[in-house]
């Protein structure tokens, strides 16, 4: 911080009447409005002692801002026998550190990094994005409350803004320092052998299972196996399932064709097993259509 004694050393040197420099810092309109206020309160004495901070505060006012409270606003409060400053974050720095906390506390995988600048403001609701968007925000009012929550499954054609919108909606809940992971099924799945090597399969499995919310992007587009489908997929949606914790879908299939695509792996159909496994997706989440032109066109 900047010392006033400094500053007032170097007026002397300047051969400038100190009296004066204090009269301009008492003449600045919010620290004579602030005096004004607390006039019962605040006495001659009072202000002597006070120089140093009233000194810091015209200085920030008069756009000499001190870099160490750079993002920060100073507000003149009084205490017993003095007035004194404290700083509260500005509007700016405040999204700012909502925003580190979005881009800490979502993880992407298998997506590309822009999605992290995704907020549902910048959705544009249309009649065919009406009822998700007022599902979203009926979710978000009641996970204020509760967070076990029923997630949603969009569907819908290639291109309607699926992904887009829950992306809006997951930079949302990491704001809210939720951990939220938000995946790319297909290239998930297609990636699951380069944790054979490092034997990390359990431990990303239990990590996906278990964070705050989950998005599972384009489900349906994935090529199974047997094992992927009953030992990865099915083992994180029970474990959701089990323990209520929010699962957002979006897919090219409704639920019902989710389930035909289930039911055929690489070498067997089972439609059991398939059933089952879209028991979890439906405990899990509310369907939703989203319609719309293709916007990647």
């Amino acid at each position: 911080m900047k010392s006033i004694n400094n500053f007032l050393d170097k007026k002397k040197a300047d051969h400038l009447d100190v009296a004066k420099i204090r009269a301009e810092i008492l003449s600045e309109p919010k620290i004579k409005q602030f005096i004004s206020e607390n006039q019962d309160k605040i006495t001659s004495e009072m202000i002597d002692k006070s120089m140093s901070a009233l000194f810091e505060f015209y200085l920030d006012q008069q756009n000499k801002k001190d870099p160490v409270t750079k993002g920060y606003r100073p507000k003149l409060i009084l205490n017993t026998n003095a007035i004194d400053i404290i700083y509260a974050p500005e509007n700016s720095k405040l999204e700012h550190d909502r925003e580190l906390a979005a881009k800490k506390h979502l993880r992407l995988i298998n997506l590309p990094s822009s999605l992290h600048d995704v907020r549902l403001s910048q959705v544009e609701i249309t009649p065919q994005r009406q009822q998700a968007m007022a599902e979203i925000g009926q979710f978000l009012a009641a996970y204020s409350q509760n967070a076990h929550q029923k997630g949603l499954y969009l569907s819908g054609n290639f291109g309607v803004g699926k992904t887009f919108i829950l992306a809006g909606l997951a930079n949302s809940l990491a704001m809210m320092n939720k951990y939220v992971i938000f995946m790319h099924v297909p290239n998930f799945i297609a990636s699951l052998s380069s944790h054979f090597n490092d034997n990390s399969l359990m431990t990303e499995i239990n990590r996906i299972a278990n964070c705050d919310v989950l998005f599972m992007d384009d489900i349906g587009a994935e090529n199974l196996s047997q094992w992927s489908r009953d030992e990865v997929l099915a083992v994180i949606l029970q474990s959701r399932m089990d323990n209520q914790l929010p699962t957002f879908f979006s897919s090219n299939f409704s639920m019902d064709d989710l389930e035909e695509h289930f039911k055929e792996t690489k070498n067997a159909i089972d439609p059991i097993k398939a059933a089952r496994l879209m028991e979890r997706v439906r405990t899990l989440a509310k369907e939703v259509i989203v319609s719309g032109p293709n916007r990647r066109r």
